[in-house]
Parts: C-alpha cells; structure tokens; sequence
C-alpha cells in the first residue's frame, strides 16, 4: 500500500514501502515490527533493511535522526535487554564475545553463556547462601533463646561443596582466558634456529623475514592459526643470546617478555649446532618461567647422527618430554607438532562443564571463594554469628555482580564501553 502506518503494524511482521523525506524518496525498503516485550530489548522496536549503499544507509540514519531517533551508544541495545530483565550480565558479555569470536571453540563457550546454564549455575549458588544467611540472620534474632535454625553439620557440607564448586570454576578460566583470545605461543631459540622457517611452514605464509644472516628477526611478528577449532597465537621472536648490538639486544629482551606472556613455550634447537652449554643454559632460563614447554629439534634432514644433544638434554631436564623431531620442509613433521599443541590446550582444560572466559567474573569468584573460606574457619573458630553474616554476605554479593543481581554504574560502564556500535 501508498502508506503503512508502522505504529499500527502488528509484531513480527514484514512489509514493504517507500522511506520518504517530504516528497522525496530515499528508498524502498522492509520494515519489520516488534512490540514490547517480544523484541531483543523488551522496547519497541522497528528494523529496517534497505540497500546496501552506504549513501542511503546514511540517508535513512538522518532521516530517523531528524524524526526524533537517538544514536544509539556502544552496547546500547544489549544494556537496555539486560535493564528490561531480558537477559542477565553473564548473557550481555556473551553478546559481546559471541561478535568477536574467531574459532569454533570460543564460539561454543559463548553460544553456552547466551543460553543460560552458567548463570543457573551462579545462581543456584548465591540461593543456597542467602538461604543460610537469613537463618544464621534469624539466630541474632533469637540471640537470647539460645536456638540455632541453621544446622551447622548442613552448613559445613554445603561450604565444602561450594569452595569445590568455585574453586573449579575458578580454575576453569586458564582454559576459558587462552580459548576466548587465542593460545599465545612464543617460539624460542638461538638466532638461526630455524624460528622464522617453522612460523612459516606453520601458517603457510611468508610473514617473516627469513636471512642467512644471524639476528634478522629483531622485531617481534603475531601471526594466528586454527587448529581442531581452537585459535593459536604464534609469536616469532628475535634469537636468544647475548649480544652487544643495542637494536638486538631490544629484540632479545622482547623475546623474553613475549615469553611470560605465552601459554606455550616453543623452544627450537637446531641439532647441528656444536654449542650444546649454550642450548641447556637457555632451556635452564626458560624453564624458569614456569610454562609449558615443547622442544623441537630442528634441521634434522641436515643431521649427521652424530650429535648427541638430545640425549645431553634429556639428561639434564628429565621431566621434560622428549624433543619433536622437525623438518620444516616436511609436512609429516609439521602435523606431529600441530597435533601436540592441540594436546597440550585439552589438557589445560579441566572437567568442569562450566568454563569461565570472563575475568571479571573470576576475580568475582575468587573474592566468593576467599569469603567462603572465611566462613568456613569462622564456623571451627565458633566465631559470632554477627561475624559469620559479614563474609557470607560478602560472598553473596560477589556471586550476584557476576550475574549482575547487583550492579553499579561503574560495572555497567566497564562493560558496555566495549560493545560495538548497533549491539
């Protein structure tokens, strides 16, 4: 029809008309309607989907604007669902990280959060304190009677049961944190070791300088791979050693720092190199850093057979597992490598069927978890009631600003700066 009064559109339906400014047509588009409560927000609610010019596209935009609209701030259609009840905190963030998932893994643990089960989970944790608190809160009443409404043999259980719960929630964001963002690995070694080669044959691109001449890599190169649906982030990194070259010895440090942000240490050797101290006092250094290693002997197709470096090394370093043996060239060795990266990352994770990917969430479970502790001990202590309530509430209150029963503005603020303009 000539005009479709949208107010008088029933919800979820489509039509089609003209978007016009006076007489002036701007294009012909679909409107689609949503009537409060039944939209994303719990408002009402109006889509349009016009062509894809970024001419009419800004047209349309002024157009609403001059009509009354409102830009709308980053993160403000997710806001107002979470103030209108339509979603929880837990759920919003989820919005957030489903947009900007890259690989299978972290697209799951976000698919996960959206549909609910971690928040039943949270929550059916805070009911069971708030329980217990407003019985512990009745006893204070009752002070002078002498009664006790909270049985402390029950109480004690459900304390152990959730420090158990926490704390493997807790435990659960190492694995969340590496598969949300990617694993970071920092590859490691002597200059040409064969680092910039194995970054290569490892994403098949040539993003590194690769030179004959000894310290080529002075700047450090991130380059991305997924493997089994999980996103790795390789770092290249200038060689270890030391050096009197100022620029080199900026690479070296940054090789290093590069190495306390990894997950997971690469430190390749080439297995001609008659320098054997210099190999163990650098794997000595990284294993410092209290990261997974993975040793890979390099150059293997150029080894004689001579060298027992390998054997030095497994001597020296028994609990680390053996070398991978690599030929960069060769396909066959490159899947073994990428085959025991995958491993590692499995093993990273525990069995907890909820993965915590948020760190805010785990500094909120940590606080729960230090507060439950201190009920814990309080109660053995026979500490007052009056007592006990402080860090039962505190624990209470932490458990509801994950799923944002309790919020601030200043959380709300951190949170919603992040989101993309339209979500």
């Amino acid at each position: 029809s000539n005009n479709v009064l949208i107010s008088k559109q029933e919800s979820h339906k489509s039509s089609l008309g003209w978007i016009k400014d006076g007489d002036r047509i701007i294009d012909k588009v679909v409107a689609t309607v949503f009537i409060s409560p039944n939209s994303y927000t719990g408002e009402n609610v109006v889509e349009f989907s016009c062509h894809g010019s970024s001419y009419i596209l800004q047209e349309v935009i002024q157009l609403i604007i001059k009509k009354g609209a409102i830009a709308a701030q980053p993160g403000e259609f997710t806001l107002r669902s979470f103030l209108n009840g339509k979603m929880d905190l837990i759920q919003a963030e989820a919005v957030a990280d489903l947009i900007s998932t890259k690989s299978k893994a972290a697209h799951e643990l976000a698919i996960n959060q959206i549909r609910g089960g971690y928040s039943k989970d949270i929550g059916e944790l805070r009911d069971k304190l708030i329980h217990f608190a407003s019985l512990i809160a009745l006893e204070l009443d009752f002070s002078e009677e002498d009664v006790e409404f909270a049985n402390r043999k029950e109480f004690m259980k459900l304390l152990d049961d959730l420090q158990f719960k926490l704390k493997e929630l807790s435990e659960s964001f190492a694995y969340g944190r590496v598969i949300k963002d990617g694993v970071p690995v920092a590859i490691l070694g002597k200059p040409n070791s064969g680092k910039s080669s194995l970054l290569n044959a490892l994403v098949k691109e040539e993003k590194a300088i690769v030179s004959d001449i000894e310290g080529t890599t002075r700047d450090s190169i991130e380059d991305y791979l997924v493997l089994d649906g999980i996103q790795f982030r390789f770092i290249d990194t200038a060689g270890l050693r030391d050096t009197k070259d100022k620029i080199e010895s900026i690479g070296v440090k940054r090789a290093l720092d590069n190495a306390k942000k990894a997950e997971i240490l690469l430190y390749l050797y080439d297995v001609t190199d008659k320098d054997h101290k210099g190999i163990i006092d650098q794997i000595d250094s990284i294993i410092s850093l209290k990261k997974t290693i993975l040793l890979i002997q390099n150059k293997m197709d150029l080894s004689s057979g001579k060298e027992n470096i390998a054997k030095t090394i497994s001597k020296k370093f028994p609990n680390l597992p053996p070398a991978l043996l690599l030929i960069t060239h060769e396909n066959k060795t490159i899947n073994a490598l990428k085959k025991q990266l995958v491993k590692i990352v499995e093993k990273i994770g525990n069995n907890s069927e909820t993965i915590v990917t948020n760190a805010r969430h785990h500094t909120s479970l940590e606080s729960a978890l230090k507060d439950i502790t201190l009920v814990k001990k309080g109660i053995n202590d026979n500490l007052s009631n009056d007592l006990l309530s402080v860090d039962l509430n505190s624990a209470i209150q932490s458990l509801g600003e994950i799923t944002g029963e309790i919020n601030t503005d200043d959380i709300l603020g951190n949170i919603f700066k992040n989101f993309c303009i339209g979500k």
